[in-house]
Formats: C-alpha cells, sequence, structure tokens
C-alpha cells in the first residue's frame, strides 16, 4: 500500500513585528509583562501593506525549494487560507504559474483556520494513497492582522501573520497515520468577520465594545473568547481519545505532542486537562504568536531543528469554522 510522508518543511515570517511594548503603548492599562503572562507572546509578525497570504506563500515555497525540493515534481497544490486574493480565481492557481510548476499540476484552496494543517495532511494523504498524485505542495497562509480593528487589544496580542509549505511525498521524515476530524458549525458566530462576502457584500460599518473594553464590528475578525475557549475543551480531549484508538496507540506511547499555538493560557490548560508531561508537549509561539493554520508547522520545523521529532507525534488543530483536525505522525 501506498504510503504518505512528510518530506521537509519551511515558513515565512513578514517583516515587520509588533511587540508587546508597542502594543502597551497604545494601551496603556496594559503592560508588556500583563500580555506576555497572559498568552504567552511577546512579538508578532504583521503582513505589510501590500502584502497578501499569496505573497507570503510564495515566499514559505521558494523557502522550501532552497532547501532541497525540486519543484519539478510537484503534481498538486493545496492552499489553506481564509485571506484569498480574490473571490476568484483560487490562489492556488495563482501560486502554480507564479512559482513555476508543471500545468499537469493540481491546485486548490480550502477555507479553513486553526485546524487547516491537519486538514491539509488528510488530503494530501488521500490524493497519494489514491494515487491521484505523488508529490503534493501544502501551503497555509493568513494575514489574519489585516481583519483586526485597530482597537480590538485582545485579538491584537494574540495574531500574527506567517505562511508555510510542506512538501508531502510518497517518503519522508514522518509517516502521515491516522486522522480524525470533526466540525460543529452551530458555533460559526464565535469566529467570524461578516462583511464582504456573499451574505454581506458592503461593509457593515458596525461599532460597540465588549465588557473588556474591546472593539467589534463587523467589519473585522470577531472572537467569543469564552465560547472558543469551552469549545476547545469540550472536543479536543475527545479528539485525542479517538485518535489514540484508531491509531491503536495509549497516551504514553505519544512521544511529543504539537497543538494549534493558540494562546498559552489555553494550550496549558489543555495539558494540564490531559495529563500531557511538559517535555512531551511543544510550545513555539513567543516570537511568532498564533498564525492560525502556520502555528503547527512553524512549531513542527522548529521542533525538528530541536531533534524533536521522533517516534510517535500527535498533532491537534482546533478553531474557526467550528473545527477541529488531529493527526498522527510517525517519525
Amino acid at each position: 500500500m501506498i504510503k504518505a510522508y512528510i518530506y521537509d518543511i519551511a515558513y515565512y515570517l513578514p517583516e515587520a513585528i509588533l511587540t508587546n511594548e508597542q502594543i502597551a503603548q497604545e494601551f496603556p492599562e496594559w503592560s508588556a509583562e500583563k500580555v506576555a503572562n497572559k498568552v504567552g507572546i511577546t512579538e508578532r509578525h504583521i503582513a505589510a501593506e501590500g502584502e497578501t497570504a499569496t505573497d507570503m506563500a510564495y515566499k514559505a515555497a521558494e523557502l522550501l525549494f532552497a532547501q532541497g525540493v525540486d519543484k519539478s515534481e510537484i503534481d498538486f497544490v493545496l492552499l489553506c487560507t481564509q485571506s484569498p486574493d480574490y473571490f476568484l480565481p483560487s490562489s492556488a492557481c495563482i501560486l502554480q504559474d507564479r512559482l513555476g510548476l508543471s500545468k499537469n499540476c493540481g491546485a486548490f484552496d480550502f477555507n479553513l483556520g486553526c485546524s487547516g494543517y491537519e486538514y491539509g495532511l488528510a488530503v494530501a494523504k488521500g490524493l497519494i494513497v489514491a494515487g491521484i498524485a505523488r508529490n503534493i505542495l501544502l501551503l497555509t497562509s493568513e494575514t489574519y492582522t489585516k481583519y483586526l480593528h485597530a482597537q480590538d487589544k485582545g485579538n491584537r496580542t494574540i495574531f500574527g501573520d506567517g505562511a508555510s509549505a510542506t512538501f508531502v511525498s510518497t517518503d519522508g521524515f514522518a509517516e502521515i497515520g491516522e486522522v480524525v476530524v470533526g466540525t460543529d458549525g452551530s458555533g460559526a458566530e464565535n469566529l467570524i468577520v461578516r462583511s464582504l462576502g456573499a451574505r454581506n457584500k458592503a461593509m457593515l460599518h458596525d461599532q460597540l465594545l465588549d465588557e473588556d473594553g474591546n472593539v467589534i464590528s463587523g467589519d473585522h475578525l470577531y472572537m467569543h473568547g469564552g465560547n472558543v475557549f469551552n469549545f476547545t475543551a469540550d472536543v479536543v480531549p475527545d479528539m485525542v481519545e479517538k485518535l489514540l484508538q484508531k491509531s491503536r496507540l495509549q497516551h504514553d506511547d505519544i512521544d511529543l505532542w504539537v497543538f494549534h499555538q493558540a494562546n498559552k493560557y489555553m494550550i496549558n490548560y489543555l495539558r494540564k486537562l490531559l495529563d500531557i508531561d511538559k517535555e512531551k508537549f511543544y510550545i513555539y509561539m513567543e516570537k511568532v504568536g498564533n498564525t492560525v493554520s502556520s502555528t503547527i508547522p512553524i512549531a513542527l520545523c522548529e521542533a525538528r531543528k530541536e531533534d524533536k521529532l521522533h517516534g510517535n507525534v500527535l498533532l491537534a488543530g482546533f478553531g474557526v469554522g467550528l473545527s477541529w483536525g488531529g493527526v498522527m505522525l510517525h517519525c
């Protein structure tokens, strides 16, 4: 039976950096230390004014090629983004041409956030196992900061921009094992941008303050932190248990746990809830923030540099949709 593997990973971060000190200057009631202690982030990268998710995905892919991946072998492009360049065409099609890939290459976007990398690995594995493709370029790229209101201090402390490129093929350093995914669309309004889609084509120009003084606007990203936290606490333990069962593994068989890097409080809560050893729980967000679908590939890339990818590695993503996904890697 054909198997699918992660062969290599690279990531790109924009040049501009927003530090906690800069945020504290705008919101004096929050010190830089308070932000770091609360969310575990000291700085985040911000896409330039004219820099799009497609631009960043392109740069991530070029970094991957510079590491030795032969782009002439790529026969499918998957792009996970919620901030495409255009309503149509697909940004993946634009990238096929811009990257100089074969015209015999399949390409499409899929609109997912924090669970997007796991969904992408699942789709890539399916394409390979089905014999549809052999060498897949899986890209994740988001510019969430472009959708944040300037006065939304809560979300501005959390989110950063970034992109990743993963080469999935028939050999590599990590076999893509079992997958568990789930969806609860009844929670769609807990993480949403309401305007500029088909439902509300025009800007809404609405604005109000929540109990913490953050601006809520239909023209910007809205996140109900409490509801998203409760959703995560409900679904992640069940997802992990299902993934372990499908993989015929026990909790102690996992050598490294890599969760979506949402914020320090949330993922440490999950770690304690699942009784995961701190030494086996990988965190990489302090200098990059929550980069949505790119958090896990960025963390994997850094964990690999630290020689921590050995044995069974469990990936868990969760967020906007509401959606969740888990993937078992065998390294």
